[in-house]
C-alpha cells in the first residue's frame, strides 16, 4: 500500500510497545484519554519540553467549539499544492490500487474511527482550502464520538459546524470556496502543523491554549504527572489555609512528615477519590533519601 500503510506506520513508531490499532497506530488507552480531558496545554507542555519535545505545540488557531476541549488519537495527512502528473499518479494509487473514492480528504475521513483526531497539513492554504465543510464535519463527529480535527488550512460551511454538538475543530481561517488545486502525499505520515510536527496515534490535546501532540509513549506519565500536581495543590491549599505549613514549605520539597500527612489526607479525603489510582511510594522514598543524606552531611559537620 501507499496511503495508510500499516508497516510504515509502526516502524515509524518503534518506542510503542502497547496495542496498536488495525491500521498500525498505537492505541493509547481509553482511560489515558479520558483523563487527558482534564489536563491543561501547560501541564502537559512541561515533561514534554523536559524529555527534549521542543517542536510539538502550535497556538496559532481558531475554534469551533468555545472553549471546548478536543483530545484524541491523530490521524495525519498532508496536502501539497495541485501538480497534474503527481495528483494523476497519487489519485491512480488511492481509487484503483486501494480502492477509496472521492477527493483526498473524503478516503481519510471515511476511515475514522472512535476517539480519532483529523491532523491535516494544508499548508495554510484557506482560498480552495477548505478541508471539511458542514458534511465532513458531521461525519468527523459521528465517526469519531468524542474527536475533531486540527487543520492547519481552511474550513466552509462555519455556520453549519458550530452548531455541531460535541465537535471541536482547530483551524486557521474559512472561505466559501471549497477544496481544490492541492493533492495528497501522505496519509498516517509525519505530518507538519505549524512549528509542530504530528505523528500518527499521537494524543492530540487541544485547548483555548493551543494544540499539543504527545508522543503515546509519554501519554500516561503526562497525565500521570498532570494528576498529582492537582491533588497535591488541593492538599497544599487547606494547609495553607490551616497554617499549618507555610508557603516556602508547600513550594519546595517535602520532608518526610508532610509526605506522610499528604499521604494521609489523600487516603481520607473526598476532594482525592478520583486520583487515588496514584501511588506515591517514590516520592516517600526520595524524601526518606533525602533526609538520611541530611543527617549524613550533619554528622560530618559534627
Amino acid at each position: 500500500m501507499f496511503f495508510n500503510d500499516r508497516e510504515t506506520i509502526i516502524r515509524l513508531t518503534p518506542e510503542w510497545k502497547g496495542e496498536r490499532l488495525p491500521d498500525g497506530r498505537p492505541k493509547v488507552s481509553a482511560d489515558v484519554l479520558r483523563r487527558m480531558r482534564k489536563i491543561t496545554f501547560e501541564e502537559a507542555w512541561g515533561p514534554l519540553w523536559g524529555l527534549g519535545y521542543r517542536n510539538n505545540w502550535e497556538c496559532n488557531f481558531k475554534m469551533t467549539a468555545g472553549r471546548s476541549v478536543l483530545v484524541g488519537r491523530a490521524v495525519t495527512a498532508v496536502m501539497v499544492p495541485k501538480r497534474p502528473d503527481l495528483d494523476a499518479a497519487l489519485m491512480d494509487i488511492g481509487r484503483n490500487d486501494e480502492g477509496h473514492k472521492g477527493f483526498y480528504n473524503q478516503w481519510v475521513i471515511d476511515n475514522l474511527v472512535e476517539d480519532d483526531v483529523v491532523v491535516v497539513d494544508l499548508y495554510d492554504k484557506i482560498f480552495e482550502g477548505t478541508y471539511v465543510g458542514g458534511n465532513l464535519s458531521t461525519a468527523i463527529r459521528t465517526r469519531t464520538k468524542n474527536g475533531g480535527a486540527v487543520i492547519w488550512g481552511g474550513v466552509r460551511d462555519l455556520q453549519q459546524i458550530v452548531e455541531i454538538e460535541g465537535l471541536q475543530i482547530f483551524y486557521r481561517g474559512n472561505d466559501p470556496t471549497g477544496i481544490g488545486n492541492c493533492s495528497m502525499t501522505s496519509y498516517n505520515g509525519p505530518c507538519r502543523i505549524g512549528q509542530a510536527i504530528c505523528m500518527p496515534g499521537d494524543v492530540v490535546l487541544g485547548t483555548m491554549s493551543g494544540v499539543i501532540f504527545i508522543p503515546p509513549q509519554h501519554a500516561e506519565m503526562v497525565v500521570e504527572r498532570a494528576e498529582k500536581n492537582h491533588v497535591r495543590d488541593f492538599f497544599g491549599f487547606d494547609r495553607l489555609a490551616s497554617k499549618t505549613y507555610t508557603t516556602a514549605q508547600i513550594d519546595t520539597a517535602w520532608t518526610v512528615p508532610m509526605w506522610e500527612d499528604f499521604i494521609d489526607w489523600f487516603n481520607t479525603d473526598p476532594r482525592a477519590e478520583e486520583y487515588r489510582h496514584l501511588t506515591w511510594d517514590q516520592e516517600l522514598e526520595e524524601a526518606r533519601e533525602k533526609a538520611k543524606e541530611g543527617e549524613g552531611s550533619a554528622q560530618v559537620r559534627l
